[in-house]
């Protein structure tokens, strides 16, 4: 049975967009909607003394407000890549897995991509592969697309012949208001990570930041293994 999943291409994602990614045979990254600016599409967080701290790609968005996502460029003009290495230095050089998995995101932040969406799929891409998930990786800017919300979704798991679309709660309020899937008999679950806690450096625990934070601090194999206990799918 194709399991699908659908999530906007996301910087430096949390634990949970993982999460939802392993439940799934197929995940599809909706490239080919509307930009948000300052989304998560081009920003996350990461913990420090002071609390959670936003990492900011800057964008091209001048007179392109309905730009879609996968036609967003990267400000050449920035220095973002220095900015953001540093500070995730500043905040996790003493974690016990900094040395282990930071040497090869810097690389990728380093490769300086045009466009938004090919940095945010390396990342993606990168992290799917330290933590062994098989499932196939697609942009919907290069399937054919119909429709908007919850006709579009379900027109793309139309393309993959999907059995089964897993979506992340975000979602479920417009949805819930839509027969798009049960017109095409593909059933609807809900992905939810339960908050789970982990050691963190600094005072208090902080949910919802980066996946780096947890694999800095807990490394990989630990890193999978909470993510898959934390994991569950509700109707």
């Amino acid at each position: 049975m194709t399991k699908v999943a659908i999530m906007q291409p996301t910087y430096l994602p949390w634990s949970g967009y993982f999460g939802l990614m392993q439940t799934v045979d197929v995940f599809i990254l909706l490239d080919s909607v509307q930009f948000d600016k300052r989304s998560w599409q081009q920003r996350n967080q990461i913990k420090t003394p002071q609390g959670p701290q936003w990492l900011t790609v800057p964008v091209i968005t001048k007179g392109l407000r309905e730009q879609l996502i996968v036609d967003v460029e990267i400000d050449k003009n920035s220095d973002f890549v220095t900015k953001h290495c540093r500070s995730i230095t500043q905040n996790y050089s003493n974690t016990h897995f900094f040395k282990e998995y930071s040497s090869e995101l810097f690389l990728l932040l380093n490769q300086q991509k045009i466009h938004l969406v090919d940095l945010n799929t390396t990342i993606i891409n990168h992290f799917k592969k330290l933590l062994g998930l098989k499932v196939s990786l697609l942009r919907s800017s290069e399937l054919e697309t119909r429709g908007k919300k919850a006709d579009l979704l379900a027109f793309l798991c139309q393309q993959v012949k999907a059995k089964s679309y897993v979506s992340p709660q975000g979602s479920r309020e417009y949805l819930s208001k839509s027969t798009a899937f049960q017109q095409i008999d593909i059933p609807v679950k809900y992905y939810q990570l339960n908050e789970f806690k982990y050691p963190q450096k600094f005072d208090g625990f902080l949910p919802y930041m980066s996946f780096i934070d947890l694999l800095f601090n807990c490394g990989c194999e630990v890193s999978k293994k909470l993510i898959k206990e934390n994991s569950e799918i509700v109707n």
